[in-house]
């Protein structure tokens, strides 16, 4: 090993040396293995995997599900994945789930590969849009949802046993989507990025798709719950459409270079809040400052005409709103923050916002790496932009058991992690050890009430967290903080990759300097 090497080596753990000190409840994050960290969490999605599973299924308590999905209607929907811990299959998240995916690999497939995850990342991309593509069997039809959130949730069974709803809905020109139109275009644009050089053919089947999508969002133009009422008491659209809209223009033109799609999001910027809406959380729902930051990407590396140049700038501004929120440097419109130091946003599955937050903070601070900008000018004065990775590191280092609690909130890493996840799956025995039949209210009656821990570990899943006191109760019936969502889960493999690649090898010290406040410990 060099010098220099082992001279930025030495910092690194310096670094944490000094977190140490300062943060005695952190201790517990010299130890953190973030190789396994990305590992598990990618294991995750084989849990959640609905249809016939291949015969290299590492979730060997995993059985095939959901075989006769699309039946009813004539088409075949078998695959695609469970969006938490119930059975039905939510097109928006599972969307979302997969853009996230796929932006991950984009930005960070070589610190994927590095790990020996890529494959398994790719695997886990490709369960989901091999779904979307039968899922959109006309350009202007797609389906949106499999089984019934009501009648799912009077069930506790496997999903091996299911006995509930199979009914498949979907958004068609008569009953808009644009919201689930515009993010299944954007979760295929970006996996066609990933797979462009690998698998050509398939690259170019779902760019296809995407931009028929797109056009079918475009066109007919609608909020999808307003089209498919069953899904508005688990994933209603309260942001709308416009943003996925923009969200998917923009992947659009990522995927393509086609100046038609840039010149839609900037030409729609104001009618459509691109450069208006001013951000503090990014989720499966709202998409605004995700957008805002790809939006600025291309402003930083030039990748514009002159004329979008100002535009884009506003899109920067909205941006750097949102990162400066995390911060706590934006003149008092912050993220809040728990004790523990935990970004918290609201009390349900917060974990999800700050697996986002962590990956935006990440990827921004790449973009402006690349763009070799030092500084981020906040309200509250200067930041440099390590501090978004020292930043984006505390998050997942919380996540993954440095917190008031010294829990891992990621389900089978370290020690201590939560044992009664709301999850129907890996709470009832797995069919292959007791393969008799377990009825809708039996695994209540057996299962779901009993205080014993869960018989399957769901691997690599992350739960929805702690509440604003960073208090946790690891309780079944708890599912505000025990249930797990894929897309949690998602955007922790890029950010998981990046810090294995500073923590493995030579990188420069980015992270002793940080100026914002990491709240009481």
């Amino acid at each position: 090993m060099r010098g220099g090497q082992i001279k930025h080596l030495s910092s690194f753990y310096m670094i944490q040396s000094i977190l140490i000190i300062l943060f005695p409840l952190c201790t517990q994050s010299l130890l953190f293995n973030y190789t396994d960290a990305l590992t598990k969490s990618l294991l995750y999605f084989e849990a959640q995997r609905s249809g016939h599973l291949p015969y290299n299924q590492r979730v060997t308590w995993r059985g095939h599900s959901g075989l006769t999905d699309g039946l009813q209607q004539g088409v075949d929907l078998v695959g695609g994945y469970y969006d938490a811990g119930d059975h039905v299959k939510f097109g928006l998240p599972m969307a979302f789930t997969v853009t996230m995916l796929s932006w991950s690999v984009i930005e960070f497939g070589e610190e994927i590969a590095a790990a020996g995850e890529y494959q398994h990342a790719l695997e886990a991309i490709k369960w989901g849009t091999d779904y979307f593509i039968k899922a959109h069997t006309h350009p202007y039809i797609l389906w949106a949802e499999v089984g019934d959130g009501d009648t799912d949730h009077y069930c506790w069974q496997r999903p091996e046993d299911m006995t509930t709803s199979r009914q498949a809905y979907k958004i068609d020109k008569d009953n808009p989507g644009s919201d689930l139109a515009g993010e299944t275009a954007a979760a295929m644009a970006a996996a066609s990025i990933v797979f462009k050089e690998l698998n050509p053919h398939y690259s170019h089947l779902l760019l296809h798709h995407a931009q028929q999508l797109f056009e079918f969002g475009d066109k007919y133009r609608g909020e999808y719950d307003a089209s498919v009422e069953e899904v508005r008491s688990y994933y209603a659209s309260v942001s709308g459409y416009r943003d996925e809209l923009l969200w998917a223009a923009l992947w659009l033109h990522r995927a393509t270079g086609l100046d038609e799609y840039l010149e839609y999001v900037v030409e729609n910027a104001e009618n459509m809040g691109g450069n208006g809406w001013a951000m503090i959380e990014f989720s499966w729902d709202v998409k605004y400052a995700g957008l805002q930051i790809l939006a600025t990407k291309f402003l930083l590396n030039g990748e514009h005409h002159e004329t979008h140049k100002h535009v884009l700038e506003e899109y920067k501004s909205k941006a750097d709103y949102y990162i400066c929120a995390c911060l706590g440097k934006n003149n008092g419109s912050n993220v809040d923050r728990s004790p523990g130091g935990m970004l918290y946003i609201r009390q349900w599955n917060n974990l999800q916002y700050v697996s986002s937050a962590a990956f935006l903070l990440t990827v921004y601070y790449e973009y402006l790496n690349a763009a070799q900008q030092q500084e981020l000018l906040c309200p509250d004065g200067p930041v440099r932009t390590d501090e978004l990775l020292a930043l984006a590191k505390t998050q997942a280092d919380y996540i993954l058991g440095a917190n008031p609690m010294k829990m891992s909130y990621m389900v089978g890493f370290g020690s201590k992690y939560p044992t009664k996840v709301h999850h129907r799956g890996a709470s009832i025995v797995s069919y292959k050890e007791s393969n008799g039949f377990i009825g809708c209210t039996q695994g209540f009656d057996d299962w779901f009430g009993r205080g014993w821990e869960n018989p399957n570990v769901l691997v690599g899943a992350i739960v929805g967290g702690p509440n604003c006191e960073d208090k946790f109760r690891d309780d079944r019936g708890n599912y505000m903080q025990t249930e797990a969502c894929t897309y949690n889960t998602a955007p922790m493999v890029g950010v998981f990759a990046k810090l294995n690649q500073l923590a493995e090898k030579p990188a420069k010290d980015i992270l002793s300097r940080t100026s914002y406040s990491f709240g009481q410990m």
